[in-house]
């Protein structure tokens, strides 16, 4: 049976980040509304990312949240590290990409969500986490298409994720 924390069948979004004119995408599944008024998400950012740097920089960003059928992106955007190869290069090469509020989108994620960072995680009690928090108020929305949000256990049945 899997661990408690590994049963729930969490979505995987990508966040697309931007700082002196570079921009990155990560994969992120860390990530959960926590308010209804204003509406607000916790995200959880990996440590020693180029997406954590950008946004600890500039806490603007945009999530993503993906189509099921986007499961072969998630080692581009996941595995490997925006310091040492340009994703959005890669991506726009495969003609994937498109802009939204100034921010470079994948074109068949099923919703895009443009958020503000209110609060960086700064307590002394996480200090010792893999991941940063941020929580952040949703500035904008758009729905880009109907479809299944891609899940934590299709990247485990593909033998992407072993969790």
């Amino acid at each position: 049976m899997k661990k408690p924390w590994n049963r729930i069948n969490l979505p995987v979004y990508s966040i697309s980040s931007r700082h002196n004119n570079t921009e990155n995408m990560n994969i992120v599944t860390y990530a959960s509304v926590v308010s209804m008024q204003p509406k607000q998400f916790v995200i959880a950012v990996y440590n020693g990312t180029k997406t954590l740097g950008h946004v600890q920089q500039d806490p603007h960003f945009v999530l993503q949240l993906l189509a099921d059928d986007q499961y072969n992106l998630v080692t581009l955007l996941g595995r490997h590290s925006g310091h040492s190869i340009n994703k959005i290069e890669r991506l726009k090469k495969r003609e994937l990409i498109s802009y939204w509020n100034g921010f470079p989108v994948l074109k068949d994620a099923l919703a895009w969500m443009e958020l503000k960072g209110v609060h960086l995680n700064t307590n002394a009690f996480l200090s010792k986490s893999d991941h940063q928090l941020f929580l952040c108020d949703v500035i904008a929305y758009k729905n880009v298409k109907q479809g299944h949000a891609l899940t934590v256990d299709t990247l485990r049945q593909k033998k992407i994720v072993r969790m």
